[in-house]
């Protein structure tokens, strides 16, 4: 049971595919050399025979010259019993393909002589080669036709033995040959696949050993700067994002919890309160404005928690179109002017005349109405306050708010965007860590940026950049 559900998985392994393809290349590349050498080397020894039957067919004409036709028939019978019978054969022809003269035939009967190699003989006046096959050994005869005199044609034959051995041995040799070459190169491709593949077989390992609570693993890097150690760089990267993540989602519940809890808290006390005093109509009507008010903080703090998550995925719902920017900052200045009174603020504000851009106006006078709030609200009594709009010559608006408040620990300026994210020191303070987080998604969603600049003790300057032309948002 356990082969039957292992070896699918074996054959579906990148490390069998590459075994199976490094011994795919590997055969058929020896296939090639091999067939290339058998070529070559056949090509050579046919051209050695060839090159002896002309040799033959030299000296017969030569034999002929000096001693005539009955010589040249005394010397075919010598060399054939000199050379063997069943190796040789000759046979001296008229041009009409009849025989006078010939070595011992008796094993050389099969072959007849080839007319249509005569005419080609008779037309060419060179000489012609054929291949016959002797059956029922299959063995292989060389015959040359050619001229030795006007009207004599020799037809001499060798047996190709030695060829004939030549490539059985060649069989035997290339089949031992590749037998043994596909077991090295299955073997080879096997360890150098699993050797290239180590890396991806550790990084499957500590994917595998992670899990919610276990996120401080990585994978060893080689440092050799090779696909792998890249793919391994990149995947212990990914790890370090997904672990600052799912630390960031860990604070973020915890704050959700913390920020949650008040107002549900008081909702219930306000309840029993209520339940408790029955027959005071008065203590029922205060009970049920202030469930009405920590319910609409609910709701404000949910509905910005969806206006901040869709905008992040693409998918918020800003309604851009041209307006008053110059219009919209004073208003929101002037709103928060008795909010500063009250605490004794020096709070003044410069806004430059007529900035038009294109937004949704209700959004971005709200993040502007964040930085204010919190300007006002974490600047000690007889502090000040300042706020100034202005256009910079790159083509941006930034609008600038500075406070004379405790400041900010540079360590903190990314942090204090996140959402729910709360300092210690400005808990007890009412809030819900929504705001500045809100306040950047909304600046980044018209193509601009919230960044901040702090110094302990001295105070905060919040500044939102916003491109003036941006007829692009729209």
């Amino acid at each position: 049971m356990f082969l039957k559900h292992m070896m699918p998985d074996l054959f579906k392994t990148i490390a069998f595919r590459l075994t199976l393809w490094y011994a795919g290349i590997f055969s058929v590349s020896s296939c090639v050399a091999f067939a290339l050498f058998y070529f070559l080397a056949t090509q050579t020894l046919q051209e050695q025979i060839d090159r002896d039957l002309l040799e033959k067919a030299r000296y017969f004409s030569t034999v002929i010259q000096r001693n005539g036709i009955m010589g040249a028939s005394k010397l075919a019978i010598i060399e054939a019993q000199a050379a063997g019978e069943k190796k040789i054969f000759f046979r001296l022809l008229y041009p009409s393909g009849e025989v006078f003269a010939s070595s011992h035939m008796s094993y050389w009967k099969d072959i007849s002589v080839d007319h249509g190699a005569l005419n080609t003989l008779s037309q060419t006046k060179g000489h012609v080669f054929k291949t016959w096959l002797i059956k029922p050994n299959d063995q292989k005869v060389r015959v040359l036709y050619s001229f030795v005199a006007v009207n004599v044609i020799l037809q001499t034959g060798v047996a190709m033995d030695f060829q004939s051995q030549f490539m059985s041995a060649f069989k035997t040799v290339f089949m031992v040959a590749m037998g043994f070459i596909i077991i090295f190169s299955a073997a080879s491709g096997l360890f150098l696949s699993k050797k290239a593949l180590s890396g991806v077989k550790a990084i499957t390992g500590t994917a595998n050993s992670i899990s919610g609570t276990n996120l401080e693993k990585r994978v060893p890097e080689t440092g050799n700067q090779d696909e792998l150690d890249l793919l391994a760089v990149t995947f212990n990267r990914m790890l370090d994002r997904i672990e600052e993540l799912v630390k960031s989602i860990r604070e973020m519940s915890d704050n959700i919890a913390h920020d949650l809890k008040s107002p549900i808290t008081r909702i219930r006390g306000f309840a029993e309160i209520a339940l408790v005093n029955m027959d005071d109509i008065d203590n029922y009507r205060g009970m049920a404005a202030n469930t009405i008010e920590e319910s609409d903080r609910l709701l404000d703090m949910i509905n910005t928690m969806l206006v901040i998550s869709k905008a992040e995925a693409g998918e918020g719902e800003f309604l851009y179109k041209p307006m008053n920017l110059s219009a919209m900052v004073q208003e929101a200045c002037e709103l928060f002017v008795p909010v500063a009174e009250d605490k004794c603020i020096d709070f003044t504000y410069e806004v430059a005349d007529h900035v038009q851009i294109n937004a949704d106006s209700k959004m971005l006078q709200r993040a502007f109405s964040n930085l204010l709030d919190n300007a006002l609200k974490y600047t000690n009594d007889k502090g000040r306050v300042h706020v100034d709009l202005r256009k910079d010559l790159d083509g941006f608006i930034d609008i600038r708010v500075a406070d004379t408040g405790p400041g900010i620990d540079s360590v903190y300026f990314e942090k204090i965007f996140e959402r729910f994210y709360r300092a210690e020191s400005s808990r007890t303070s009412p809030g819900t860590g929504l705001g500045l987080s809100f306040a950047r998604t909304i600046a980044r969603e018209h193509k601009g940026n919230l960044v901040v600049a702090s110094q302990l003790g001295k105070g905060t300057v919040f500044s939102m950049r916003l491109p003036y032309r941006n007829t692009q948002i729209i």
